[in-house]
């Protein structure tokens, strides 16, 4: 009912949920006692009495998304349509030190402060970062980008009187993504940033795998014994498909490659040719083992909207199956993707409470 943040009648509720008009009165009413709901304009008729419509209050409750990388930090406030009500973005290098848990808290302490909101209608924080994660989202307990390990999620949050949760990036910013794909409960999110990674979405869930490290697409083998990975094995996609193989080109701007990249750099399109052939090869595999849209995304996913045509080719001529390469799509967040779905790891639950 509520999640559409439209309009709808009391007796349509009531159809929808398969309860009285009554029980569906009282409902609205205790939604509306909570500031979840309000009362709209009348409804056409349909032969009787013009029914009343029921809005549902985006901005009733809010959430926070922090993401935290190896160089910066990017928080964000979102109400409950996903709505960016405020952001930033802090650079500041990682370390696993109070002061910058407390930093942390600080920017967003005057987030809150900023926007003006109820600090009592803040649902909680949801902090993504890179690396392994327990199943309760309270611990990380490995992140080779961050070099830590255990870290408690209460050691991050501590300076915050609200709940926290932390969330792999990559599932994180597959989350936001599906939000903004209500109509298509599967897909595979790419996030191809300074490492790659990825999430795996089945009828609108998340897929962790038995041991909380599904989707680590950076990991599958691109070529045997080629080159190094971080991981200290050989051959893995990261080596051949994270952003760093594009921006070590250009000092470490992946803006300028881009820009290089239009300017018709012959030695910067020579790369971004080769760049595209891996790719399509990492695209093909995961086209034939899901069958389903995958969205690129990551630091790169800013700038390849223009590149997807190409990259689509480049997979068709690897695809056994025709028409396949045509799932291949840019993300819908360019920036920010993985601080938005923290915060709805929040927004989700809530809204379906409200069911």
């Amino acid at each position: 009912m509520v999640h559409q943040f439209g309009s709808i009648s009391k007796p349509d509720i009531a159809l929808r949920l398969g309860i009285s008009l009554p029980t569906a009165v009282q409902s609205v009413k205790s939604l509306q006692l909570e500031g979840l709901l309000d009362e709209g304009d009348l409804l056409e008729s349909t032969g009787g009495r013009k029914a009343t419509a029921i809005v549902f209050r985006k901005n009733a409750r809010f959430a926070i998304g922090v993401d935290i990388t190896r160089n910066h930090i990017s928080i964000v406030l979102i109400n409950l349509a996903a709505d960016i009500i405020e952001g930033t973005r802090i650079e500041m290098p990682y370390r696993n030190e109070s002061d910058y848990y407390q930093e942390v808290g600080r920017s967003i302490k005057a987030m809150i402060t900023v926007s003006g909101i109820n600090p009592e209608d803040i649902l909680g924080v949801g902090f993504s970062a890179p690396g392994v994660l327990t199943e309760d989202g309270q611990m990380i307990l490995y992140s080779h980008v961050l070099q830590v390990s255990a870290l408690q999620c209460p050691t991050i949050s501590r300076d915050l009187p609200y709940p926290s949760v932390l969330c792999n990036d990559a599932n994180a910013a597959g989350i936001a993504e599906m939000w903004k794909h209500k109509d298509e409960p599967n897909a595979v999110y790419l996030s191809l940033s300074d490492t790659v990674g990825g999430a795996i979405l089945l009828h609108d869930e998340l897929y962790l795998g038995e041991n909380q490290r599904g989707g680590e697409f950076g990991h599958m083998t691109m070529v045997q014994d080629g080159l190094p990975c971080y991981c200290g094995k050989k051959g893995c996609m990261d080596a051949y498909c994270s952003a760093l193989t594009l921006s070590r080109f250009t000092g470490g701007n992946l803006g300028l490659f881009f820009e290089r990249l239009k300017a018709g750099d012959k030695s910067i399109h020579a790369i971004w040719d080769q760049y595209v052939s891996y790719l399509a090869v990492a695209l093909n595999n995961l086209i034939v083992s899901f069958d389903c849209k995958v969205i690129l995304g990551g630091y790169l996913g800013e700038y390849l909207e223009e590149y997807v045509d190409e990259i689509r080719g480049q997979a068709a001529k690897l695809t056994t199956f025709s028409g396949n390469e045509n799932y291949i799509t840019a993300c819908t967040y360019k920036r920010e993707a993985a601080a938005v779905g923290a915060a709805l790891l929040y927004v989700r639950p809530f809204i379906r409470q409200q069911n």
